[in-house]
């Protein structure tokens, strides 16, 4: 993400951990500035994002605040074979961004003493055969050893497939529900990783189990409880929590995903899809001014108490990922420390930055249109270079 060598190794290497993570990527769109605000002319920004659509991304949508005010733009189109381009004040699906939503709603019940973020987890869910040695931490910081209920991905190349979620096994079965209970017991049914704490590996099984947590302490859905302590307080109009629904609400571009069908490559329409499959590891939607209040009001001290907001960004030494976040330490020429989380559905990618003070921020989507590319390695390259843009010093 950056033209400097000491820190593209480290971004590289980051892209690379947050993509693998997540699903595969592209997304959507944005929000939009009061009408009657001047924004400053930055066309380095605008260039940035049309060069993502000249690499094949059907439409891509940032937002940017930093020093200079506020910026927001949009480029590429809504839908192939259209002119219009991605509303600025797009709903996108936000992908594991929604992790970081999930994580502060389960930190919130323990700021309330109603959740011990050290106590087992199978406290509070008696119904599953967890391990007794998983703690509600352990789920947030992915150190669980759970299976991951989307497949597990070894270094040697060994895969231990989970539910379908990619190629043509995905496309047929993409208005497919899933229960969350569901979701969970069958990556119960699979061997863990690894014993509960003795190592890192990102797991969305571990944010499914946070949700059940969330509905099974409060008595509600999960939905309602996020509505209830972040969306509503917040002003988070245009962010929603879909469930098994197919819909995007309001205004958004539509994202594409290419697959191989009996040897032949075939492009379709994926807006519509059923996130049912990832929960609230991943299924939320939303828009780049919502991500920018969500993150501000959370690093803000809105959201939470000063001492699980600290606690939320310490990095796991092997992944930098805290409880929900990741924190990225970038170096002087590039902002500093940035906590970040990032995330992608088929068809579909969004980004998240913020330095630690909110002083400069980044959000974006972007999403897949009908052209042949990797959607994997370009958002990974998308994001490198926004972030670069934004964050670090530029030399000219």
């Amino acid at each position: 993400m950056t033209h400097h060598n000491t820190n593209s190794r480290t971004f590289r290497r980051v892209g690379a951990t947050a993509l693998a993570v997540t699903l595969v990527a592209g997304a959507a769109v944005g929000s939009a500035l009061p009408a009657a605000a001047a924004q400053p002319h930055r066309p380095e920004l605008q260039q940035a994002i049309e060069s993502l659509v000249d690499n094949g991304f059907g439409g891509a949508q940032l937002r940017v605040h930093d020093q200079r005010g506020d910026w927001v733009g949009s480029a590429g189109v809504r839908k192939p074979g259209e002119t219009a381009k991605p509303p600025t004040n797009g709903r996108f699906r936000i992908g594991s961004n929604a992790k970081v939503f999930t994580a502060t709603l389960v930190l919130q019940l323990v700021a309330e003493g109603r959740i011990g973020l050290d106590s087992p987890a199978v406290e509070y869910l008696p119904q599953f055969a967890l391990d007794r040695r998983i703690t509600v931490r352990m789920l947030l910081a992915h150190t669980s050893g759970l299976f991951d209920h989307t497949g597990e991905y070894y270094p040697d190349g060994t895969v231990v497939p989970g539910i379908p979620w990619q190629g043509k096994e995905w496309v047929d079965k993409r208005f497919h529900t899933y229960q969350p209970a569901e979701l969970v017991r069958f990556a119960l049914s699979k061997p863990p990783r690894f014993a509960p704490g003795a190592d890192w590996n990102y797991s969305n099984t571990n944010y499914v189990v946070a949700r059940l947590l969330v509905e099974q302490v409060t008595g509600r859905p999960f939905a309602e409880e996020l509505q209830r302590r972040i969306l509503r307080p917040l002003g988070l109009r245009d962010t929603v929590s879909p469930g098994a629904s197919t819909e995007i609400p309001g205004p958004h571009a539509h994202s594409y995903y290419r697959y191989e069908d009996a040897g032949q490559w075939k492009t379709i329409d994926v807006t519509r899809q059923n996130p049912s499959w990832i929960s609230s590891a991943g299924d939320m939607i939303s828009t780049t001014k919502d991500l920018r209040v969500f993150f501000a009001g959370l690093l803000g001290g809105k959201l939470l108490p000063a001492q699980l907001l600290a606690q939320m960004r310490v990095p796991h030494p092997k992944s930098g990922f805290g409880l929900g976040l990741r924190v990225l330490e970038a170096g002087p020429t590039c902002g500093g420390t940035l906590l970040y989380h990032n995330g992608g559905v088929n068809g579909s990618g969004a980004l998240l930055y913020s330095t630690p003070d909110g002083s400069r921020t980044l959000e974006a989507s972007l999403t897949a249109g009908d052209a042949a590319i990797n959607p994997a390695v370009e958002f990974q390259k998308a994001q490198q270079k926004l972030v670069n843009l934004v964050f670090c010093d530029q030399i000219s």
